[in-house]
C-alpha cells in the first residue's frame, strides 16, 4: 500500500509541475491548415514560449505567434488555465481541436500606419521586404489603417488563404498566447 501511495504521490507532482510549465513556460502545439505556408505546413508540430504572454510584453515584427482569435471577447486566467489541455488533447485526438488558437506573424504593432496595395504590406511609409510569403497578396484597401495602441496587426504567410487580422482586426496583446521558437 505505501509504495502505491509513493507512486500516486509521485505522479500528481509530475502532472501538476507539466502544468506549470505549460501554462508559464512552454507548451507544444501543432499546425492546422495552410495559412502559414510556406513556412509552416499542416501538421507540423511547434514549441511555443509563453514567457512573453505571462509577462504581457509585445512581440517583435516578424514573430511567429500563437493568437486567441476571439478579439472581441476578453480573456481570463481560466482560458490560460484551459488552453494547455486542449492543447494535448488535440495533439493525440485533431477532430478535439478548437477553432480559435491561430499561428500568425506580426505585421504591425501599436501606432503603425499600415497599407495593403499593388500586393505588398507598407508599414510606416515603407514597403515591407517579405521573403517569406507564398504568393503576392491579392488583397488591397484604398485608405490606410493604424493599428491601436496595446495591440498587434498578424497575418498568416500564405496571404491569400488566411484568416488574420485582415479580418478579425487588430489582436490585443494579452490574446497574443506564445511565441514560436522551434519547429519540427
Amino acid at each position: 500500500m505505501h509504495e502505491i501511495l509513493d507512486w500516486a504521490y509521485s505522479i500528481v507532482v509530475a502532472l501538476f509541475l507539466a502544468m506549470l510549465i505549460h501554462i508559464f513556460l512552454f507548451v507544444p502545439t501543432r499546425v492546422s491548415g495552410q495559412s502559414m505556408y510556406p513556412t509552416l505546413t499542416n501538421g507540423e508540430y511547434l514549441i511555443v514560449s509563453k514567457i512573453g504572454h505571462v509577462m504581457r510584453e509585445e512581440p517583435e515584427y516578424g514573430d511567429i505567434v500563437i493568437i486567441d482569435s476571439r478579439t472581441h471577447r476578453e480573456r481570463s486566467w481560466m482560458d490560460d488555465l484551459e488552453e494547455p489541455m486542449k492543447n494535448y488533447i488535440a495533439i493525440f485526438n485533431r477532430s478535439s481541436q478548437g477553432h480559435n488558437i491561430w499561428v500568425k506573424r506580426v505585421i504591425g504593432k501599436g501606432g503603425d500606419k499600415l497599407e495593403f496595395r499593388d500586393g505588398h504590406v507598407v508599414r510606416n511609409g515603407t514597403a515591407l521586404d517579405e521573403p517569406y510569403i507564398n504568393e503576392p497578396m491579392e488583397f488591397s484597401m484604398d485608405e490606410s489603417y493604424t493599428v491601436p495602441a496595446g495591440m498587434v496587426f498578424v497575418m498568416g504567410d500564405n496571404r491569400n488563404h488566411s484568416s488574420d487580422s485582415r479580418f478579425i482586426g487588430p489582436v490585443p496583446v494579452d490574446h497574443v498566447l506564445g511565441r514560436v521558437v522551434f519547429q519540427f
